[in-house]
């Protein structure tokens, strides 16, 4: 049975260092890069751990107007209070099974 050869690449490091390059001045994205030479997306972030990178890293910035913050902390306390409503429900069941058991276990004697 054959097995599937495959290919090992080894990069020198002023290609890494230019493919890095590029992705700093904004000149293409990580994907474009991947595509264009034929890298792993991976490869790339870990080049960017290799040489110590990390601005080139995704970064998620989040942009809120006002009244979508204040909406979110609106939620946020609403599902705080539901929380807390849901474990008293909970507790509440609890202490009403356990008034049952005892209350069965009396009525046995």
């Amino acid at each position: 049975m054959l097995k599937k050869q495959t290919t090992i690449r080894h990069f020198s490091e002023s290609f890494k260092l230019k493919i890095l390059s590029e992705l700093s001045a904004g000149k293409y994205t990580k994907r474009e890069l991947s595509r264009l030479y034929n890298i792993g997306y991976t490869t790339i972030n870990d080049w960017i751990r290799k040489y110590k990178r990390e601005d080139l890293m995704n970064q998620r910035i989040t942009v809120q107007t006002m009244d979508e913050l204040s909406t979110c902390k609106g939620a946020s306390k609403e599902i705080k209070k539901l929380k807390e409503l849901l474990l008293k429900k909970d507790l509440d069941a609890l202490v009403l099974d356990s008034y049952l058991e005892v209350a069965s276990k009396g009525i046995r004697l």
